[in-house]
C-alpha cells in the first residue's frame, strides 16, 4: 500500500509567515507616514517662507511709494515697534500712493492709508487656513482708499502672513535710532529698518527678513525753521547785492568808461585861461 504525503504548510509555518508579513506591513506604513509628515513639514516651511517674504516685499513697496508733500500736515507716518515702551501691538501707519484701485466699482484717488499691525486671529469654523491656530500672531494689512484725519480709520483688513513672531521697526532721525515715531515729529525719518521673523520651532532656525528704506530727498529738504528775528540763509543770499564782474586783464580799482560811453566830442571842452 502506497502512502500519499501532503506537501502543504503546517500551522506553525503559517503563523510565522503571517507574523513576518504583519511586521513588514507595519514598518512600511510607518515609513510612509514619516515621509508624508516630512513632506507636510517642508510644505509648511515653504509656505511660511513665501508668506514672510511676500509681506516684506509688500511693506517695502508701500514705503518706497510713501506720499510726499511740502506741507508736513498732509503727510502721515506713525509707528511703534514690538519692543517699544508704548502699550499695544506693533504697527506702522502711513500714506502711500498707488495706481491700482482697491475697489474697482467705486471712485478712488491715488493716495491711500496703509497700516501694518501684528495681532491675533481667533480660530473659527470658516477659517480656510489650517495653520491659523488660535492665538497665533498674524501680520495684517489695512488699506483705506479715502483717508481723512477727521474720521476714524477704516478700510479693508486682510491677513498677509501667518505665524509671525517678530515685527520690529526702527526709525533713524539722523542722529540715533528709536523704536517709536509719533505725529508730533512733524517730519519723516531718514531711515526705516523693518524686521520680520517667524518663531523658532523645534531644532529649525527662524526665518528672518530685514530691509531698510531711506527717504533722502525728503530728509535733505527738511530744514529746521529759523529763529525769531533771524534771516534764513536763502534770504541772506538774496539780500546781498550782486557785484559786477571785473573784466579780464584790468587791474583792480581801475575806473570804467564814463557814463556817456567815452565817445570823442562828448567830453566837456576846457575853457581857455585868460592872462
Amino acid at each position: 500500500m502506497t502512502r500519499i504525503r501532503n506537501n502543504g504548510f503546517t500551522l506553525a509555518e503559517v503563523l510565522v509567515a503571517s507574523t513576518i508579513s504583519g511586521f513588514i506591513a507595519l514598518v512600511a506604513v510607518g515609513a510612509l507616514k514619516a515621509v508624508a509628515d516630512g513632506a507636510q513639514i517642508v510644505n509648511r516651511a515653504s509656505e511660511t517662507t513665501s508668506e514672510v517674504r511676500f509681506a516684506a516685499r509688500m511693506l517695502a513697496h508701500d514705503l518706497a511709494n510713501l506720499y510726499r508733500d511740502p506741507n508736513p500736515e498732509n503727510m502721515k507716518l506713525i509707528g511703534a515697534s514690538q519692543d517699544a515702551d508704548a502699550a499695544g501691538p506693533a504697527f506702522l501707519t502711513f500714506y502711500t500712493t498707488g495706481r491700482a484701485k482697491a475697489r474697482a466699482d467705486q471712485p478712488e484717488g491715488d493716495v491711500y492709508e496703509v497700516e501694518y499691525v501684528l495681532g491675533t486671529r481667533e480660530k473659527s469654523e470658516t477659517t480656510a487656513e489650517p495653520e491659523a491656530e488660535a492665538g497665533s500672531l498674524v501680520l495684517f494689512r489695512r488699506l483705506w482708499p479715502n483717508p481723512d484725519k477727521e474720521r476714524s480709520p477704516g478700510g479693508i483688513l486682510a491677513p498677509i502672513a501667518e505665524n509671525i513672531g517678530v515685527f520690529q521697526i526702527q526709525f533713524f532721525d539722523g542722529k540715533q535710532w528709536g523704536s517709536e515715531w509719533s505725529e508730533e515729529m512733524k517730519t519723516l525719518p531718514k531711515l526705516i529698518e523693518v524686521t520680520l521673523a517667524t518663531p523658532p520651532r523645534g531644532r529649525g532656525e527662524p526665518l528672518i527678513e530685514t530691509f531698510i528704506v531711506s527717504f533722502p530727498r525728503l530728509a535733505a529738504g527738511t530744514e529746521a525753521p529759523a529763529q525769531e528775528g533771524e534771516t534764513p540763509p536763502a534770504e541772506q543770499e538774496q539780500a546781498q547785492p550782486e557785484q559786477p564782474e571785473q573784466p579780464a586783464g584790468e587791474p583792480a580799482g581801475a575806473q570804467g568808461p564814463p557814463p556817456d560811453g567815452g565817445r570823442p566830442g562828448n567830453s566837456p571842452r576846457q575853457q581857455p585861461t585868460r592872462r
